[in-house]
């Protein structure tokens, strides 16, 4: 499928309530994903724990949205201790740089003070929804704050929806929701109908929101 796969369909994709995924980093083939049960964060009620929280004010990284995406998905596609695997391919990697080039896909990164990449996560803008793709984290809470400062920019932008795809235990800590698939696409309709700002709250570059800023977003809309 991967030769016939364009950022056009792509997207469609995304409008169905669908998203691609491979076998592993190996496999040049793409499959579609439609989950019976899906995973999505609250912006609402969205949770950040106390823990988490004292780090998010402390800023231990610098935090910045776009400015390294094609090295953030690289990062995401990289296996790990905890994760031999990976389900992001060439193609993807290929699709999803694109998809950023067009301003539909987005990156949060963090770096240490030496000026390396330590943390971030991608996903997908379309509408007033929010697919979350991946995030990697290579310190301590570095793919946890980059989350924080998502989320603060996603409330900021006037989203509705932040896509998880799946049950994941790592998720829990914030509050993740688990749905039917016919109740989530409710809900992706209706985020779909409506506009939001990814740069609402800054440009690409540094991120603007400071922690405390980005808890204070989230604070007001818990």
């Amino acid at each position: 499928m991967s030769d016939r796969f364009d950022t056009e369909m792509l997207l469609d994709c995304y409008r169905q309530g669908v998203f691609p995924m491979a076998d592993s980093r190996e496999d040049m083939n793409l499959f579609l994903i439609s989950p019976e049960i899906r995973g999505i964060l609250p912006l609402k009620g969205f949770h950040v724990p106390r823990r988490l929280r004292k780090t998010v004010r402390k800023a231990p990284y610098r935090v910045t949205v776009d400015l390294a995406f094609n090295r953030v998905i690289e990062a995401c596609a990289e296996d790990m201790p905890d994760r031999p695997t990976t389900w992001i391919n060439t193609p993807i990697q290929n699709m999803y740089a694109a998809l950023h080039r067009q301003g539909h896909a987005h990156s949060i990164e963090c770096w240490d003070d030496e000026g390396w990449l330590v943390g971030g996560l991608y996903g997908v803008s379309l509408g007033a929804a929010f697919f979350g793709e991946s995030m990697f984290s290579r310190r301590t809470d570095a793919s946890k704050i980059a989350l924080v400062h998502l989320v603060a920019r996603l409330i900021a932008g006037g989203y509705q929806l932040l896509d998880a795809q799946f049950h994941n235990p790592h998720l829990e800590q914030f509050g993740l929701i688990e749905m039917k698939k016919s109740d989530f696409m409710r809900r992706l309709e209706a985020a779909l109908a409506m506009d939001a700002d990814f740069y609402s709250s800054g440009e690409a570059g540094e991120d603007r929101l400071s922690g405390e800023g980005c808890l204070h977003l989230i604070t007001q809309t818990s």
